[in-house]
């Protein structure tokens, strides 16, 4: 019988979701290990022909080598292991992929994929098979928060329960009986399962006493105060592509290694207790798309979007042609086919008249942002009232300080203190209070342009 409960790991064969198993497991869940296959000849042959879904699944998060991977790691760890064929579930996630292209946009489909499937489909799997927790492998947190956002400012955290430093949950972020972690689960009682050194394994500056070591175990009624925030590991933190996630869900969600500062860390310990995977590499290209070329996946897919138009610079002067607006993308440089006396970017696109528009980078800069669709993982804030946070605008930025405001439409205005490059349709942005807490997110539906 499990003390802490059930819960669904997404085992995707690499390093980080196969330590997050071992953590799980040393804590004493019950752990159910899924692999989310979504390959299939539908899911991305377009008009390249048989080879695209065998090039496709070489790579990524989704090949057979991860699965057999997966397979391999939960039955060392003694756990369940489930395959879950969501192929047409993931064919949702292709279409608005292309679609966003051919709208002069640039998606973001891991955004999608974790709020679709990771934490869509797969919590509905979870209450199948009665699961109160969904884990991957993913570099944030949990945590709790006991008060309100307020003061006009949902910048400044609130609760009356300290945010765990970025150095540990050391002293000062105690917590109460509630929502302390259990005693880890000792070699000598691991339940028949390989027993994980994990207590000697978080290294120089990750050691925590029993109490902390966890990621916080999170009540399902508590819900109200549990929050989503940066990971111990900044340099890797995810917390950008889970913004979608429901903030009803938080409450199931864990993310075991975003509780370890150093990826190191990571790979050492599943070395020390010889899981294959430790030196495995991460996945750095998008998984549905083959050889890591978008745009055939765009032409094959959408073929209408390739009509031949005038690239133009900001007075309206032609200076070339493209083949297709869905081809480019805010901030590209490269493959411009136009020689300047300068370095040139895209600045602008437009479906509509089937232009690109270039410019030098100060042309890039906004003061600000429009968002639609977003998803508050606070109280939502007043309406029609500022309220400073730092703000992300695509994976690789670094929060940048500023003010939104939640507006009676239901949309997001956000103002840079400082203008930001290079601000895209069709990608995320994302507050955060100081203390690395999402506020929530939208997706850009317009740049606001700096006041000449």
């Amino acid at each position: 019988m499990s003390r802490n409960g059930k819960v669904i790991v997404a085992m995707s064969g690499g390093v980080d979701s196969s330590v997050s198993a071992c953590l799980l497991k040393e804590q004493g869940y019950e752990c159910v290990g899924v692999f989310m296959c979504v390959g299939g000849p539908a899911g991305t042959q377009g008009r390249r022909g048989e080879g695209t879904e065998e090039r496709r699944l070489r790579h990524g998060c989704c090949s057979p080598t991860d699965q057999a991977d997966a397979r391999q790691i939960c039955g060392r760890l003694g756990m369940p292991f489930h395959v879950l064929n969501l192929q047409s579930q993931f064919d949702r996630i292709i279409d608005y992929f292309v679609d966003e292209y051919a709208n002069a946009r640039t998606p973001n489909p891991c955004v999608m994929c974790n709020t679709w499937v990771k934490f869509g489909t797969l919590l509905e799997h979870a209450d199948r098979v009665g699961a109160e927790f969904v884990a991957t492998g993913h570099y944030a947190r949990v945590v709790h928060g006991v008060g309100t956002w307020g003061g006009g400012d949902v910048g400044r955290w609130e609760g009356t329960t300290p945010l765990p430093s970025r150095e540990g949950l050391g002293e000062g972020n105690a917590r109460d009986d509630a929502t302390r972690c259990p005693p880890v689960v000792s070699p000598e009682r691991g339940d028949g399962a390989t027993p994980l050194p994990f207590r000697e394994g978080l290294g120089e500056g990750n050691a925590r006493d029993d109490a902390t070591r966890c990621p916080p175990v999170v009540s399902p009624e508590r819900e109200d105060g549990v929050y989503l925030a940066r990971s111990l590991n900044l340099a890797k933190d995810q917390s950008y592509v889970l913004f979608g996630i429901r903030r009803e869900n938080l409450a199931r969600c864990l993310f075991p290694v975003g509780e370890i500062a150093d990826k190191a860390v990571v790979r050492d310990s599943a070395a020390r207790i010889g899981l294959r995977v430790h030196d495995k590499p991460d996945s750095q290209e998008i998984c549905f798309v083959p050889d890591n070329d978008y745009k055939e996946l765009v032409r094959a897919r959408r073929p209408e979007t390739q009509r031949p138009g005038e690239v133009r610079d900001v007075d309206g002067q032609v200076l070339g042609t493209h083949d297709g607006v869905a081809n480019f993308t805010i901030g590209q440089r490269r493959g411009l086919g136009i020689a300047a006396g300068e370095p040139i970017y895209v600045t602008r696109l437009n479906v509509l008249d089937n232009t690109v528009t270039v410019g030098p980078r100060a042309d890039l800069l906004s003061s600000g942002l429009v968002a639609d669709r977003v998803n508050w993982l606070v109280g939502p804030p007043a309406v029609d009232v500022w309220q400073s946070a730092a703000i992300k605008i695509r994976y690789q930025h670094s929060p940048a300080p500023g003010r939104f405001q939640r507006r009676v439409d239901g949309r997001l205005a956000v103002e840079f203190d400082t203008p930001q490059s290079a601000v895209t349709p069709g990608q995320a942005a994302v507050l955060y209070t100081a203390e690395g807490v999402v506020i929530g997110g939208g997706w850009i539906d317009a740049a606001v342009a700096v006041e000449a």
